[in-house]
């Protein structure tokens, strides 16, 4: 009888009859409330603790730590450390090596460490030869040569190609634009040569219609011209697979609004392509100036007997004739220093000049 009342009490009395608290079924409530409170404060604790093991070097705000991530990802490191191994041997540890720009280097007799140290002597020696400067105009000017006919073939070429419809032909075009690429640039200067050389096949025709042949594989005015139609030749399907992988990025919508506004196909090249390609083609910019001094060493070294090193000497030929040739390593590498610094220097001001043009370049503006 008194379960029996319990239960008929109400849920505002109990089975004596005294009232519940307000707002409350009793002591259970209370339980539930001090319960939710606790576990909140340890949801808070744990979220706090969380973070500083974050912040700490223990588990990061990912939940992972760097050992698990280490034992997730150990294929690709392991399919990494070739490169990275290819990396320190041939591109840093040789850095160490430039030590002999401060040197009065022996490499016979008294190797690094026993040459004596000299001092900036190399580099005053590298200021004041003239013949050094020559070289350094005529290699910029070579430069510009390239960047100015050579950098926006691969643009157009990628242009046109956007605009083939068919899969197919588009696929065949980049095949043969891009097999030039494989070639060594002993090949690429044959194959110029059996076409524009005093023996070519050019000169032939023209002298076979009653016209005088001509050589332009020895002529030194034309001798730019040759290095970037050569360039173009090799290289220029190797940049077009950069801006057509940039062209497949932008959104069609784009292209299609464009349309409807009654904007052509010139219109739509101009206000939505050449936009989209403007990172791209900032980017490739800025690292191609930074390759100023760069130029292919073996294609000019190749073609430098038979134009004559005043029309073809580089800063690469003429480090190499000057000093490695001649056993004046100090000289060569004084002069190495002074080309990466330069390269350095060209690459800071051209993504400067990104950025005031509103591209982010190499890294961005903070």
């Amino acid at each position: 009888m008194k379960a029996r009342a319990t239960v008929a009490a109400g849920p505002d009395r109990t089975a004596d009859g005294a009232s519940a608290p307000a707002g409350g079924s009793g002591a259970g409530d209370g339980d539930g409330g001090e319960t939710r409170s606790v576990r909140a404060g340890r949801t808070r604790a744990g979220g706090v603790r969380g973070s500083r093991r974050g912040k700490g070097g223990g588990a990061p705000a990912g939940g992972i730590t760097w050992r698990q991530r280490l034992r997730r990802d150990r294929t690709l490191i392991l399919m990494t450390m070739p490169a990275i191994a290819l990396l320190l041997i041939f591109n840093y540890i040789p850095l160490l090596g430039n030590i002999v720009a401060f040197q009065d280097y022996d490499v016979y007799d008294l190797g690094i460490t026993g040459s004596p140290f000299v001092g900036f002597d190399n580099f005053t020696r590298i200021f004041e030869d003239y013949r050094f400067w020559e070289v350094l105009v005529n290699t910029l000017v070579i430069f510009v040569t390239q960047l100015v006919l050579f950098f926006p073939i691969p643009i157009a070429i990628a242009l046109l190609l956007n605009t083939i419809m068919s899969a197919r032909v588009r696929a065949w075009v980049q095949a043969v634009v891009y097999l030039p690429h494989f070639f060594s640039w002993v090949l690429v200067v044959t194959v110029f040569q059996q076409m524009f050389g005093g023996a070519g096949l050019v000169a032939q025709w023209l002298r076979e219609h009653g016209h005088e042949g001509f050589d332009l594989m020895t002529d030194p005015g034309f001798f730019k011209f040759l290095v970037s139609a050569q360039a173009v030749w090799k290289d220029a399907g190797w940049g077009v697979i950069v801006f057509l992988a940039a062209l497949a990025a932008v959104n069609t919508d784009l292209y299609e609004a464009a349309a409807v506004d009654g904007a052509g196909r010139w219109r739509r090249m101009w206000h939505v392509t050449l936009p989209a390609l403007r990172p791209v083609i900032a980017l490739l910019l800025v690292l191609r100036v930074g390759s100023a001094l760069n130029l292919d060493f073996e294609q000019i070294l190749l073609q430098r007997d038979q134009v004559g090193a005043g029309a073809s000497e580089i800063l690469d030929t003429y480090i190499w004739w000057t000093g490695i040739k001649t056993g004046d390593f100090g000289y060569a590498a004084a002069a190495g220093i002074f080309k990466g610094l330069f390269s350095v220097a060209m690459v800071l001001g051209a993504n400067k000049v990104a950025h005031m043009l509103g591209e982010q370049g190499v890294y961005s503006k903070k």
